[in-house]
Formats: structure tokens, C-alpha cells, sequence
């Protein structure tokens, strides 16, 4: 544990040592925040309202478009916090990307430490400044909120969606770490941040809700783990304003509004249960580390 531990400060060091790679890493992250939210929010509540106004009875117009904003608000809110827990993980394996280019990963392979622990070093300090960076955008997201007057999440709330950060996180870092095994240059790594980057919005359903996209795309997202990593804090994200919005309407509508925005993720006539994605979120993580250890295994016998 001591090595992983050492390992671990050293790569978060190496990281937060370059300040403007980590003002500009906050930076990007709150102007998606705000872009995603003023514009793609507007967007979809202006939809919300329109359906609700379909539905018929009697509706408070003026209540109906406060209750959709704050819904659609934290429905991009969740999907904002599933693309920091990609982006910034990434970001921070660079570090790793730039010791194979210096040199320095080939000591490490033949210095009397094990691949694994060498593996969980890059991963724990990518996770836990994803993380970091992921709890900054969820207290500046639920503080915009509070300008705008809506309510905050209950703590318990917010406690499981801590969890689910920490979760989505550590599978990310662990894919990255089996990306940057197989990238050999700091720029080829610079140009697939900004590919993973432009993708994983539409990959987890957030720049086009599900029911936007052609049911052969739908399908195959199904089997990615970012859209059930958004799906899992939409739930959370998204509990008390559902209830709000839909008030004194059928539960299909409701119903309805969840699966049509990914919040519901349907696969083989069954709705997946939470459960369910947690568990296919770790196995994700856990094959990612077992294929890079043994892929770091091979790279360590070539090199000798």
C-alpha cells in the first residue's frame, strides 16, 4: 500500500505542479456547465412545457416552465458530472503518457515493484482528482440552482451521488490508464482527448436525449458504461423535480419523460435495475486494470 500511496502523490504532483493545465481543466469545465445548461436546458424545458400543455387539464402555465427548468437543470447537471468524470481522469493520465515519452515509465517497469501496483498508482491519482474536480462542478452546479431559486438536493441525496461520482470515476481512470498503455506520444494523446471529448456528450445521451436518436444507435449505447453512469445520477439528479413537474398526471407520463431522456435505460423488455449498473460499471473497471496489467506485463518483458 505505501507504494501505491507514494505513487499516487507523485502522479498528482506531477499533475497539479502545471497550473494553467489545471485553471484551464476548471475552467472547461464550468463553461460547459454554463453553455449546457443556459442553452441546451433553455432547449429542452421549452419541450417539457409544450408536452405537459399537450397532456390537457387544467395547468399552471407559470409553474409548469419553473418546474421544467429546474427539472431539465438537473438533468444536464448529471449528465455534466458523467463527462468531467471522462474528461478530467483522462487529463490526468497524461502524466503517465508523459513519462513513457521521457523515459521515466521504462524505470518503472524494471524498478522491484509490482505491475499492479504500478497500474493502481496512475489510476488512484487520476480518480481522485477526477473526483475533486467532479465535487467542484456538483457545488457550483447546486449553487447556481439556489441563485435561480430552485431547492437543493436532501443530503442523503447527495451523499449517493458522491458515491456514484466516486464510482464513475474510478472505472474512467481505469480505462484511461488502458488507453495510455497504447498511446506512445504526448500529442496522439492530446488528439484523443479532444475526440473522447467531442463524444462522450452524445455517447451518454446528454447533447440528444435518447429519444432523439435512431434506435440502432440507443441499442448500442445501452451496452456503454457512460450512459448507465449518467442514468444512475439522472435518478438522483433528477427524483424530486419529476414529481414536481408531473404532478397530477398519470404515472406513465412520467414514466414516459424518464425513458425518452435516459433516465430509465430499457434492455431486452426490462428496465436495468441500479443495481445492476453498479455491477456492470465495476466489472468495466475491473477488466480495464486486469488488461492493463497484463498488457504492461508483455510491454515489461519486450523491453528487457
Amino acid at each position: 500500500m505505501r507504494e501505491i500511496y507514494y505513487l499516487m502523490k507523485r502522479n498528482m504532483f506531477m499533475f497539479l505542479r502545471d497550473y494553467m493545465a489545471v485553471f484551464f481543466s476548471v475552467l472547461s469545465m464550468l463553461i460547459v456547465l454554463a453553455l449546457m445548461v443556459i442553452f441546451l436546458g433553455s432547449m429542452n424545458s421549452e419541450n417539457v412545457v409544450e408536452a405537459l400543455a399537450e397532456m390537457g387539464g387544467v395547468r399552471d402555465t407559470a409553474a409548469d416552465e419553473k418546474n421544467a427548468e429546474y427539472l431539465i437543470q438537473m438533468w444536464t447537471l448529471a449528465g455534466i458530472l458523467v463527462v468531467n468524470t471522462v474528461t478530467v481522469t483522462l487529463t490526468v493520465m497524461g502524466v503517465m503518457v508523459e513519462d513513457e515519452t521521457r523515459k521515466r515509465l521504462a524505470s518503472f517497469y524494471i524498478a522491484p515493484i509490482k505491475r499492479i501496483k504500478l497500474a493502481l498508482g496512475y489510476i488512484c491519482s487520476s480518480w481522485v482528482i477526477g473526483v475533486g474536480m467532479c465535487l467542484v462542478t456538483l457545488i457550483v452546479g447546486e449553487a447556481y440552482m439556489a441563485l435561480k431559486g430552485h431547492p437543493l438536493l436532501p443530503s442523503v441525496s447527495l451523499l449517493k451521488l458522491v458515491g456514484m461520482i466516486a464510482l464513475n470515476a474510478f472505472v474512467y481512470a481505469s480505462l484511461s490508464y488502458l488507453l495510455a498503455l497504447l498511446v506512445h506520444s504526448e500529442s496522439a494523446w492530446s488528439g484523443l482527448l479532444t475526440i473522447i471529448g467531442t463524444l462522450v456528450g452524445f455517447i451518454g445521451a446528454i447533447y440528444l436525449p435518447m429519444s432523439m436518436l435512431p434506435a440502432g444507435v440507443a441499442k448500442a449505447l445501452k451496452c456503454l458504461p457512460v450512459l448507465h453512469g449518467a442514468a444512475m445520477m439522472r435518478v438522483i439528479c433528477i427524483e424530486d423535480a419529476v414529481e414536481k413537474t408531473f404532478a397530477g398526471l398519470p404515472d406513465t407520463a412520467a414514466d414516459m419523460f424518464r425513458e425518452s431522456m435516459g433516465v430509465t435505460i430499457i434492455m431486452g423488455g426490462s428496465e436495468v435495475s441500479l443495481f445492476g449498473q453498479i455491477i456492470f460499471l465495476l466489472a468495466c473497471g475491473i477488466m480495464a486494470i486486469a488488461a492493463s496489467v497484463l498488457i504492461s506485463g508483455r510491454r515489461r518483458l519486450r523491453d528487457r
